[in-house]
């Protein structure tokens, strides 16, 4: 009999009382023993039965042998309890047969073979003894639905869900924690929306589309909505904002806000600001600003910096400090719109005289009344839904007389990337018409017909439109000067939207019309100072073209009555002018390759104008890209992109241990037999890359050589010594750090690292011309650790064979065998790493089994570990691999780290030696990496220490100089791959 059944049993008889006795020795009839006891009498016999066929205990079912039971009367019963014990049998039968199933239903007194579907709407199917039961049950469960219950309301159905105002009111309630971009519901139906920095962001489409996005960048366009980026308004006198911003940039990292270009409004800039005084140390983020060109005879400026979200709260305290902006402007009042000004927009308005009774009826109203105090507002979300209405964005100093205003989701900004990206701006974008006389002397509230009245102002707007039209005469965007900004004002782009989608292509025609001699100072000198101007700058009529946009509605019904149709409204309604801005985005400045790949421009509009400039853009057979092409296009231009290679700026540090929880968690779902085991792999933090022990331990290499040196005359090879230092610090752990790391962004050690790391092309094919540089010795580069000691720099490696960097993955120095392998074979495809041992795996094991077998298993598991060699010297034979790691066995034994905290496959905190840990030294760590579609070879991005990157060019023969290794961190082969420094 199974465990249940027997259970069960149990369960049934527990109340029986012992009633029956048998003598001692024999077996019990059907195992009463067990649940009635002895009473009294002997135990039961614990000898087995002679008979094999024999069964002991209570079966089911008749048996040929007659069950085996034995016939041996008992030795005496008492009359009372074997009556109890009867009579509790008898009960426990008559509940069994009258008492149903778990269901309510009378169904559950038939056996199952009985039992049909229909007899729950037709009692007759049911036997004759228990249709009475089931009408009765029938009676009762149809007075109950009788019974009127809570009524819901009838807007549950999808109809009512999808009506406007519902749909409004569901929306601007999903963006108070999250805002949305204008474009939001464009991409949530073809994009997998991400919720990112306090927005909802389209992460990668829902369609494959990796190489046609390429394919867009480099031949086409391909559109980005970056309207998330926050925008910093700042104004005062010219003098006081430069030196106020003074302390927050520095020289040598490059042009500042003071730089004469973009000074003057002509070109937009770029600089990486720093927290007041603190330069090169504590850095908060790049940023791009523009400034507006100067009116005449005025020295008041405007100034606008477009920052990431993540900078933003790091960037507006400093900015408030600099600027002594500490007295916030209270926003003004903005009036509640009520329902009753809504009701005139619906197609079926409420009598007057009911309006004043109406009374709300819950599951009955299907339209909502005036009086309806939650209705929907007036119009949807335009901006930051998630700021409070009494936040103060702006802040104003009575002393410099700066003001500084927060204009984050107050203009959209979208970005094209491609060299037909003016193509594709020619084709959507029409300068605006003038106003007719008519128009001219009629009074209106709009901002274009006063705007036409002034001829000054006219001549400036035809002379950008002359500009614009040069620009159809381009044949890429590349061509022209980076960072050059154009004003102008359009006609809304809907008027001109194609029927169908169609791919904007440069037109010859155009471009033969267009002058020579304008064209080539278009791309020579850019754009002139008087056409940067826009009236976008402008507040008054950024909430002037916002607030008079024609909506789609009214525009649809314009369109009807045109005689031809799907011909161009004519005239263009004055509700139709946008003042805009475009701002031409450099591509690939680094490097000597593919020179300005990637270039395109910025397209700036007042919000509320998203959707309509978005959809005719589409309509030119743009492809739309995320945040994950824009990763792409970072990398595939060479830069850092933020914030995922800014380690030591806040943004990034928090972006890094975000990556490190996402990356564990994913990790930690997988069951442990399917998970990679990175200390076998010998890669100590294959999540995250700890900067500050690696920038601490080579300045202690370096240090304590430098110290060696003086004492000894003869200098030793690059990896003699690093196996020396290592050997002397390899139990050494990372303690309070003394100084933090920095990025290197000094432009002219930067072009020093790059001369003398022998910059060559993609796959190392051939060396690329450098300037005249002071030879690299032991003594230039001791000069230059001096002020470097605790840098990173950022480099590109290009991998000489096949193979496909990942992230994480460890850049390692070469040993003097594996130059002389690549020297003979060129094509080698490099070293391997000899396996690791993985200590923490016994300790984990003694975890799963329990506290008393893990007790005294211990000692033994102990003293069998001691014996264990090293945790990263798996090939004794190599003299590479085990000097350095002779005496890291001992780390697990003096983890302070409880084995309830250990992860089968990860190493513990603290970290040992991150140096010294594999047969290779390590120098730092990719951050982007992948299989580089421009350059034909798998290409990886990161950071390297300054002091190792010099110790190790130093000793390298002038042949190999710039030759490292790479190793992702689930393999455990290195490949050969060129350094590069790109400025």
């Amino acid at each position: 009999m199974s465990a249940a059944k027997v259970k069960m049993r149990e369960k049934k008889l527990r109340n029986q009382p012992a009633s029956v006795q048998y003598p001692s020795g024999s077996t019990q009839n059907g195992g009463d023993t067990s649940v009635t006891g002895s009473g009294g009498g002997d135990g039961p016999s614990t000898e087995k039965p002679k008979n094999p066929h024999q069964r002991s205990g209570w079966v089911r079912g008749h048996q040929r042998d007659g069950g085996g039971y034995v016939k041996e009367m008992p030795k005496y019963i008492t009359a009372g309890a074997f009556a109890r014990a009867r009579a509790a049998e008898v009960s426990a039968m008559l509940k069994a047969v009258t008492k149903t199933t778990g269901s309510c239903h009378v169904f559950g007194a038939l056996p199952k073979h009985m039992r049909r579907r229909a007899m729950s709407h037709n009692t007759k199917r049911l036997p004759r003894r228990l249709r009475d039961v089931a009408n009765r049950m029938r009676e009762k469960s149809l007075l109950a639905g009788s019974k009127k219950k809570k009524e819901q309301p009838k807007s549950k159905s999808r109809k009512a869900r999808r009506r406007h105002g519902n749909l409004l009111l569901e929306f601007n309630r999903r963006q108070r924690k999250n805002v949305w971009l204008e474009t939001h519901i464009w991409h949530a139906k073809r994009f997998h929306v991400v919720k990112k920095w306090g927005y909802c962001l389209g992460d990668r489409p829902t369609y494959k589309c990796y190489r046609p996005s390429y394919r867009a960048m480099s031949s086409h366009c391909l559109l980005q909505d970056l309207s998330y980026y926050c925008c910093i308004e700042l104004q005062g006198e010219e003098q006081k904002l430069l030196a106020s911003l003074s302390q927050l940039t520095s020289k040598e990292a490059g042009p500042t806000f003071a730089a004469a270009l973009s000074l003057s409004g002509r070109r937009q800039g770029s600089v990486v600001v720093y927290k007041a005084g603190q330069y090169p140390s504590q850095p908060l983020g790049p940023v791009t600003f523009l400034w507006r060109p100067r009116m005449q005879g005025s020295t008041h400026r405007q100034l606008w910096i477009w920052a990431h979200p993540t900078i933003k709260k790091d960037l507006l305290p400093e900015l408030q400090a600099v600027c002594q902006c500490y007295e916030a402007v209270v926003p003004p009042a903005v009036p509640v719109v009520t329902p009753a000004e809504v009701v005139p927009t619906l197609k079926t308005e409420p009598k007057p005289e009911k309006t004043s009774d109406c009374k709300q009826v819950t599951g009955i109203k299907r339209k909502r009344t005036c009086k309806d105090a939650s209705g929907p507002p007036a119009k949807k979300i335009l901006g930051d839904g998630t700021r409070s209405p009494t936040t103060p964005v702006t802040w104003r100093s009575s002393s410099a007389g700066i003001v500084i205003n927060d204009l984050t989701m107050e203009i959209v900004r979208y970005r094209l990337i491609g060299p037909q990206s003016h193509s594709v701006l020619a084709e959507t974008l029409e300068a605006a018409t003038d106003c007719d006389e008519i128009n001219k002397s009629q009074p209106s509230s709009l901002w274009w017909p006063d705007h036409c009245k002034d001829e000054s102002k006219m001549n400036v707007h035809k002379q950008q439109a002359d500009v614009y039209q040069i620009l159809k005469g381009i044949y890429s965007t590349g061509e022209l000067p980076s960072g050059a900004v154009l004003g102008l004002t359009v006609d809304d782009p809907r008027l001109t939207l194609p029927t169908k989608k169609v791919k904007a292509l440069p037109c010859v025609k155009q471009a033969q019309e267009v002058d020579e001699e304008n064209r080539r100072e278009l791309m020579l000198r850019g754009v002139p100072e008087h056409c940067c101007q826009s009236y976008l700058w402008e507040r008054s009529v950024r909430d002037n073209v916002t607030d008079n946009k024609i909506s789609e509605q009214e525009l649809n019904r314009m369109r009807s009555e045109v005689l031809v149709p799907g011909s161009r409204l004519s005239p263009t309604p004055l509700q139709g002018r946008v003042p805009i801005l475009l701002v031409h985005q450099p591509g690939k400045q680094v490097g000597h390759e593919m020179s300005s790949w990637g270039a395109g421009w910025d397209l700036l509009l007042p919000k509320g104008w998203g959707m309509a400039f978005w959809v005719p853009l589409v309509y030119r057979g743009v492809r739309i890209g995320g945040l994950n092409m824009s990763l792409k296009h970072s990398q595939n231009k060479g830069a850092p992109h933020f914030p995922h290679d800014y380690p030591d700026c806040p943004a990034g540090i928090r972006f890094q241990e975000e990556q490190e929880a996402e990356l564990l968690d994913k990790f930690k779902r997988r069951p442990p037999a399917k998970r990679t085991n990175y200390i076998k792999h010998g890669c100590l933090a294959p999540f995250r890359c700890p900067w500050q022990q690696l920038a601490e331990e080579w300045e202690l290499i370096w240090r304590e050589a430098g110290e060696e040196r003086k004492g000894n005359s003869p200098i030793q090879t690059t990896t003699e010594a690093v196996e020396e230092e290592m050997t002397l610090h390899r139990d050494m752990t990372v303690t309070t750090p003394q100084s933090h790391f920095t990025v290197l962004r000094n432009i002219k050690s930067l072009r020093l690292l790059s001369g003398w790391c022998r910059p060559t092309t993609s796959k190392g094919q051939r060396p690329c011309r450098v300037g005249q540089l002071p030879p690299l010795d032991r003594l230039t580069a001791t000069s230059f650790l001096t002020a470097h000691g605790m840098n990173l720099v950022w480099v590109r490696l290009s991998l000489l064979s096949k193979g496909k960097p990942e992230l994480h993955a460890m850049v390692c120095v070469p040993t003097a065998e594996d130059l002389q392998l690549l020297k003979k074979r060129p094509g080698n495809r490099g070293p391997q790493e000899p396996p690791h041992r993985d200590h923490f795996k016994n300790r984990i094991k003694r975890r799963k089994r329990g506290p008393k077998k893990a007790a005294a298993s211990s000692a033994k598991t102990e003293d069998k570990e001691s014996d264990l060699p090293s945790v990263s010297e798996p090939d004794p034979k190599s003299s590479s691999a085990s000097e350095p790691n002779s005496t890291t066995s001992k780390e697990p034994k003096s983890s302070s780290q409880s084995s309830s905290d250990l992860i089968f496959g990860l190493w513990p905190d603290p970290l040992p030696s991150v140096t010294s840990h594999c047969s290779r030294v390590t120098l730092g760590w990719v951050t982007q990496g992948d299989f580089s579609l421009s350059a034909g070879c798998g290409e990886a991005l990161g950071f390297v220490s300054v002091v190792g990157l010099l110790d190790t060019l130093v000793n390298q023969p002038r042949e190999h100089r710039g030759m490292f290794l790479l190793r992702n961190p689930a393999s455990l082969h290195y490949r050969f791959a060129k350094i590069n420094i790109e400025i």
